[in-house]
């Protein structure tokens, strides 16, 4: 993990910094939060930055995110009192770190916030099956395309190449290419020179050079424009860029690893994603099975899960019941590990307890798990009548949901399935337009819409469905 340290050095900050080495951080120092700013936009990356409570924490944050530069901050500082704490966290710090320090918070906070670790955890054959090839091609030069449905873990596998592959010691850098705006997204990837565009006030290093002699991740690739992929079919072949604004090229020497949830065979077919560029990402694929093609597992994620935020929460871990178990291998998991992962976040902090039972364990609507696997409880019989069994219910159910769109226009149909399935997706987009079907572009025009007149949208759940111990992709 790189980590960056914006403050005076001295003292006690200097002592938290030796226990960030320790812990494996890679460790750079400026003392003002503009100079913090300045290397971030030259490529010298941060994981993490470390601030000083004393410096302006709210300007920094500013100052980075006015340059698309978003890395997590945590505030420190000795002789703190409670409400300079609380200042810190209001002003976007993720954590606040009381100095003299202790190693295991800085482990925990290290480990929390930068999410770093992230281990390849599975049991079962059919991942089993991936990982070896996986680790066969991890020290080749190969370019790789990880495909798999939301939230399977492509990004934790495009980590794990890393991890194994001769550039470990060097930048892993993840771009998600479905996030970007199109018309900023090649200045995050090449860079731009001062004075390209309106806002550009200096040279800003893109993400191809930050990942020199390492690993770049382009994840969601197939949400990328039809112009941009010509421009990185020549950096994958000729190992060269252009920075926007730039008069020479810029060389660099990096290994590509692209993911995708859609086919993107059938996105050629269509015009939409070239089919050179496919072949130049996709020498070797590395296709993850969704989560409920893999039962065996289900319990060893879950046990993953709930020692990590036990321990990020800073509450004893408590075992799953076997009852719970049952539940949880019979669930059908639409969204995959991320939401497996969501929902033991949140049995964790509902557990009451000696064990996690089922009441603890909760879907997104707020129901508990449920031994029939659905986690949908069907509607009670009318007065009088006969429970004709799973059949019956399912008509029942059927029924309901027909009545309860009578009446309604397409676009309100529509609109009410959007945002139901973002709240399903606890706000995350990539995941909802997966499961309707679209693309995230068409997901924004629509949520962009429905915010103009005034509806809610929601946020990603970042806190909960963000981290990842293993693989939210």
């Amino acid at each position: 993990m790189r980590l960056l340290v914006v403050g005076r050095l001295s003292g006690q900050l200097a002592t938290a910094v030796k226990m960030a080495m320790t812990h494996g951080a890679k460790v750079s120092h400026v003392e003002r939060g503009d100079q913090a700013t300045e290397q971030l936009r030259r490529g010298q990356g941060a994981d993490l930055l470390m601030v000083d409570y004393r410096v302006d924490i709210a300007a920094l944050i500013s100052a980075n995110e006015a340059e698309r530069i978003h890395v997590p901050v945590v505030a420190c500082g000795v002789d703190a009192n409670a409400q300079e704490a609380a200042d810190a966290i209001r002003a976007g710090a993720k954590e606040f770190i009381p100095l003299p320090p202790e190693a295991d918070l800085i482990a925990a906070v290290l480990a929390a916030v930068a999410d770093d670790e992230r281990p390849m955890v599975s049991a079962d054959p059919s991942m089993a099956a991936v990982i070896k090839l996986a680790d066969q091609v991890a020290k080749s030069e190969a370019s790789i395309l990880i495909t798999g449905e939301s939230g399977v873990g492509k990004e934790v596998m495009a980590r794990h190449l890393h991890q194994g592959s001769r550039r470990a010691s060097k930048a892993f850098i993840s771009v998600n290419c479905a996030a970007i705006p199109d018309n900023l997204l090649e200045s995050e990837l090449f860079g731009h020179e001062k004075g390209a565009f309106t806002g550009a006030v200096a040279r800003r290093i893109g993400k191809f050079e930050e990942a020199d002699g390492g690993t770049l991740l382009l994840d969601e690739i197939s949400e990328m424009d039809a112009r941009l992929q010509a421009k990185l079919l020549r950096a994958i072949q000729e190992r060269v860029i252009d920075r926007v604004g730039g008069s020479a090229p810029v060389k660099v020497d990096i290994r590509i690893i692209a993911t995708s949830n859609r086919d993107l065979a059938k996105a050629v077919a269509e015009g939409t994603f070239r089919e050179d560029l496919l072949y130049r990402l996709n020498v070797v694929n590395l296709r993850l099975p969704a989560l409920r093609e893999r039962p065996g597992d289900i319990a060893v994620l879950a046990d993953h899960f709930v020692k990590k935020y036990a321990a990020a929460n800073g509450v004893a871990p408590r075992a799953i019941s076997a009852e719970a178990k049952r539940a949880l291998v019979g669930h059908r998991w639409a969204g995959n590990v991320r939401e497996l992962e969501n929902a033991m976040h949140r049995a964790v902090l509902l557990a009451t307890g000696a064990e996690i039972d089922l009441e603890a364990i909760r879907l997104p609507d707020g129901s508990p798990l449920s031994l029939g696997g659905g986690g949908v409880s069907a509607p009670a019989a009318t007065h009088g009548s006969v429970d004709a069994g799973p059949a019956a219910r399912a008509a029942q159910t059927a029924d309901a949901v027909s009545r309860a769109y009578v009446g309604q226009t397409v676009a309100q149909m529509e609109k009410t399935l959007i945002l139901d399935t973002l709240n399903h997706c606890l706000g995350n987009r990539t995941h909802a337009a997966n499961i309707l079907g679209i693309s995230i572009r068409t997901l924004r025009n629509k949520l962009n819409e429905y915010a103009d007149e005034g509806t809610s949208i929601p946020a990603p759940q970042s806190g909960v469905a963000g981290a990842s111990g293993y693989a939210a992709a």
